[in-house]
């Protein structure tokens, strides 16, 4: 018998958070064990942020409404609602919120998000 060549997710793992942050992630190593990709699905609540961080790993972020805030290599970008933005395995990068609405945003990394392998920095 064959294995299967898709699978639905309707129950992605809701990380755990003390920052207000919803992180809800549909592929990956923490819903479903795939090592290649993770997709994930956030909103960022006004004035959230997070430490520097300098990631193995290729991240994308899609911003559905709201702005984000993403530092690479020390220069800020401003992401609106309906652009893409990708960064770079090995850039220094900061994501942050540091408006007065909520962001509501999609992040796919390449490989998969892996908490051994973002390199997070301690917050100062």
């Amino acid at each position: 018998m064959s294995e299967k060549k898709y699978y639905l997710q309707t129950a992605p793992y809701r990380v755990p958070t003390t920052d207000g942050k919803l992180i809800e992630e549909h592929f990956g190593l923490a819903s479903t064990r795939t090592e290649a990709f993770s997709v994930a699905h956030m909103i960022a609540p006004p004035g959230w942020g997070e430490p520097h961080q300098t990631p193995e790993f290729d991240e994308v972020t899609i911003v559905l409404r709201g702005r984000k805030q993403i530092e690479v290599d020390g220069e800020p970008v401003t992401i609106l609602a309906g652009q893409t933005f990708h960064v770079k395995a090995g850039a220094r990068v900061r994501y942050s919120n540091p408006f007065d609405e909520e962001c509501e945003y999609w992040s796919v990394c390449v490989p998969a998000f892996d908490i051994n392998t973002v390199n997070r920095e301690d917050e100062e």
